[in-house]
């Protein structure tokens, strides 16, 4: 999968990952994909709220060691 742009929020607490993916995200051109790096376990279930009420894409959340990625496609 191309990564278009990532970003790393470890160490960032709610909603900080969520505002710093909206940021990069209308960086962003429609259909270009995201990549958000986080530590917050909460972001799991941040980033599929996020997703329902942004109409952007959730394509894919994994957990890596401490990290949770999630990969969003711009809407």
């Amino acid at each position: 999968m191309q990564i278009d742009k990532e970003i790393d929020t470890r160490g960032l607490n709610c909603p900080l990952p969520i505002l710093k993916a909206k940021k990069a995200l209308a960086e962003l051109q429609s259909g270009q994909v995201l990549k958000v790096v986080s530590t917050d376990a909460g972001s799991l279930r941040d980033f599929q709220a996020f997703a329902k009420q942004t109409g952007n894409e959730l394509l894919e959340q994994q957990t890596q060691d401490k990290d949770y990625i999630h990969i969003l496609r711009r809407r």
